[in-house]
């Protein structure tokens, strides 16, 4: 499982150097989580209607999204390699018009897609549907009113079909600091669940959680996870690596 984790990471590292853009440290903060969840429960058929879904409100975790579907033989690897090029489907923000079910809510703007994610769950329990949506959301995109909106609407319904993510990897408190994200999340009705965010483990037990109430995984991360220059720096946001940082990063997740 490492060394397959680390796999990807390099490839992350390759995609944005070819492409010249990538947001790797968020990439690499969220990996563990989007892993698990494709490895234990999201369908890889994108055909299954009654079953497990996942919407990626933080958006700029796309790649690592991309290439998570990539590992599990969703969309071929090569493909990725088209990162940035004009009409490709692989770019730094999830388009779901350009995919077949495999991604299902486009993303851009902050905040936007745990409304949708909570529609899905709403809909679901309307229709006596089986089935959880998951939804990544980014400590610093807490930020936007909408997400406040939403938890107060599914835990006024009592959403517990619903399991929300925060990627915490402690970006928010370069912007607007709201204090302790557990008080607040359970302030607004959730379940909530504190979880080391690069344990697979840990997030496989948080996940499968079941209870009457909307759950909230809080995964503490770090940005840059698994590259000690990508965790120390702070001027990766959008950086991409040269060829000759390519061979040091490639080196720092080997020995990670």
């Amino acid at each position: 499982m490492l060394e397959q984790l680390k796999k990807m990471r390099k490839l992350l590292l390759k995609i944005s150097s070819i492409g010249k853009d990538g947001n790797l440290q968020s990439c690499f903060s969220s990996l563990e989580i989007l892993w698990t969840l494709y490895d234990k429960f999201i369908p890889l058929n994108a055909s299954v209607l009654n079953g497990n879904k996942f919407v990626l409100s933080k958006g700029q975790s796309n790649l690592a999204l991309l290439v998570v579907l990539s590992e599990k033989n969703i969309i071929e690897q090569s493909e990725l390699l088209s990162f940035c090029k004009f009409d490709s489907r692989i770019s730094m923000q999830a388009d779901r018009t350009k995919f077949n079910g495999e991604i299902e809510v486009s993303a851009g703007s902050l905040g936007h897609g745990l409304p949708i994610a909570v529609g899905l769950a709403w809909a679901k329990k309307i229709k006596g549907e089986n089935g959880k949506i998951f939804c990544l959301v980014g400590d610093g995109e807490l930020n936007e009113g909408t997400i406040w909106e939403s938890l107060l609407f599914a835990s006024s319904e009592k959403l517990n079909n619903l399991v929300v993510i925060v990627d915490n990897n402690h970006s928010v408190g370069r912007m607007i600091d709201f204090g302790n994200i557990e008080d607040k999340l359970n302030a607004f009705g959730m379940h909530c669940i504190n979880v080391n965010g690069h344990d697979v483990n840990a997030l496989f037990s948080a996940f499968d959680t079941n209870c009457d109430k909307p759950v909230a995984v809080i995964a503490e991360t770090q940005r840059g996870w698994g590259s000690k220059t990508l965790m120390e720096d702070r001027s990766w946001f959008h950086r991409f690596p040269t060829s000759d940082e390519l061979i040091s990063l490639y080196d720092e997740v080997d020995k990670f």
